[in-house]
């Protein structure tokens, strides 16, 4: 007889874990790539890629906290929405503020831009 697994301790787990590093790299993604790989990030592009990461983290983690509980379809959707909107500004942050500027950049903040508008639709007419 195996023992029982209890998913829900294992999302809450998940969910506080991935949630802490993805606000980490938020806020200060040097620090955590440095405790991480013992090196700092030396770009303003690293940075950026380190805050999407972090964004999509962030929205991991509260899906999981979500979906312990609750519908999971519902916690994926505002998870999505969480990262979608997190995306949108580092994006536009990188491209306004940082002055990076790739042939992709603009086109990914509008789509990161309308699949946040679609998770917001779907979120609300649920």
């Amino acid at each position: 007889m195996r023992p029982q697994v209890k998913t829900g301790t294992l999302l809450v787990v998940s969910a506080a874990l991935e949630a802490a590093i993805g606000l980490a790299l938020l806020l200060a993604p040097s620090i955590p790539a440095s405790l991480l790989l013992g090196a700092a990030l030396s770009t303003s592009a690293a940075v950026t890629v380190a805050r999407v990461a972090g964004a999509a983290l962030l929205a991991l983690g509260i899906a999981c906290f979500l979906a312990r509980a609750e519908n999971a379809s519902r916690a994926i959707v505002i998870a999505l929405l969480v990262y979608n909107s997190l995306a949108v500004l580092v994006l536009a942050h990188a491209g306004l503020v940082l002055g990076l500027s790739g042939i992709g950049l603009w086109p990914t903040v509008v789509l990161h831009a309308a699949m946040g508008a679609w998770c917001l639709a779907c979120w609300r007419s649920a």
